[in-house]
């Protein structure tokens, strides 16, 4: 009988530093509107690839590659991760809240937190009523979880020992829950929208940096604050830039899992490579370079839709100062928003490279124009 041949496996592009950063990225809070925490363990890391960097005024960091360079290209992430805001203390020392981005309420109940207060953080967990108080009847509904009816318990008793923990009004509150691996190459954790993307844009720049590749243009690194309340860091840092052309990383649904509609929103798959977008705000002929590049570099791609808007930061850089053309490539990802995000080792992989090659397809004279 003849043996079989080997399949040769890829050797993986990221180091051993590589995973040590984004399990630290990953755990590290940062939460919408208070991301310095989270931005200083991806600038350090960062920072030996890049020639500078900045900070705006509300936090976003920008690392540069070849500043003096006129024609300037963005590769850009969002830093900030969906969390809480006290917003009572009443007098037994239970503590309600308010959404800080586009928070789950459905999946509060029973988990563990960090409420981020004066002098330091304290831990606190969703209180919710045990089963057997829930079903007094045959009558009566389950109470479902409600903003309105979830509250924390962080072992006070009054709201005098609550402020002696140095929560307050205005504290912010994130899950505990961290970075942990799965089998068959799963990775989950809370925030993978989008510290994902702040990941491996930091690899691309480390790519280039240890392949010793010249770019003809600036590179602006880009880990913006604030986009799960409305794409703002994006908004602001586009307007400060004013990049030439933009590459936007985000995460997209994984639509093969249950409850989820294939006919509303495309057939993606964890584990299948990355997913770019049509959509009136991605430049259509940036897109077709990108598709171009995959097909050379024979990475996998699963292109879906949007109506009217991205939703994401890309839709800041398309139509910010006189236009910008802008692409986005998304990686897949499932149970967004909730504590277990979950992805696939190969998924970042291909993302990487794709943004990678990319950039080494983009000249200055690249034609971009439609007329």
């Amino acid at each position: 009988m003849a043996k079989s041949k080997a399949v040769k496996k890829t050797p993986s592009i990221l180091t051993e530093k590589s995973h040590e950063f984004l399990r630290a990225y990953l755990n590290t809070p940062s939460p919408v509107g208070f991301e310095s925490a989270g931005q200083r363990v991806w600038l350090e890391y960062l920072k030996p690839y890049v020639d500078s960097h900045f900070a705006d005024p509300y936090g976003t960091v920008v690392g540069v590659i070849n500043a003096e360079a006129p024609f300037k290209v963005v590769i850009e992430a969002h830093a900030d991760e969906i969390s809480w805001f006290v917003n009572y203390i009443t007098p037994e020392g239970l503590i309600y809240l308010k959404r800080n981005g586009g928070v789950d309420h459905q999946i509060a109940p029973a988990q563990r937190v960090f409420i981020h207060g004066k002098k330091g953080p304290v831990k606190a967990v969703f209180g919710w009523p045990a089963i057997h108080t829930r079903m007094a009847s045959a009558d009566q509904k389950e109470p479902a979880p409600k903003v309105d009816n979830l509250f924390l318990d962080c072992g006070a008793r009054n709201k005098k020992e609550v402020e002696e923990l140095g929560v307050h009004v205005g504290s912010v509150v994130t899950y505990q829950d961290g970075f942990d691996e799965l089998a068959h190459d799963y990775y989950i954790a809370r925030a993978f929208d989008n510290r994902i993307g702040g990941f491996m844009i930091a690899e691309v720049a480390r790519l280039l940096k240890e392949k010793k590749k010249k770019l003809p243009f600036g590179l602006y690194v880009v880990n913006a604050v604030q986009e799960e309340i409305g794409l703002r860091g994006a908004e602001m840092i586009a307007r400060r830039i004013k990049p030439d052309i933009a590459i936007i990383t985000d995460v997209t649904h994984d639509t093969s899992t249950p409850m989820i509609s294939k006919i509303i929103e495309g057939d993606v798959v964890c584990g299948k490579g990355p997913s770019p977008t049509y959509g009136p705000a991605v430049h259509v002929k940036l897109l077709h370079l990108v598709q171009s590049v995959a097909e050379k570099a024979k990475i996998p791609l699963q292109m879906r839709t949007v109506s009217r808007s991205t939703g994401t930061d890309t839709d800041s850089f398309a139509y910010a100062n006189d236009g910008c053309p802008s692409v986005l490539i998304s990686i897949p990802l499932r149970y967004m928003h909730t504590t277990v995000e979950m992805l696939h080792k190969n998924d970042i992989e291909q993302t990487i490279r794709l943004m990678y090659e990319t950039l080494l397809e983009l000249t200055p004279k690249t034609n971009l124009k439609y007329l």
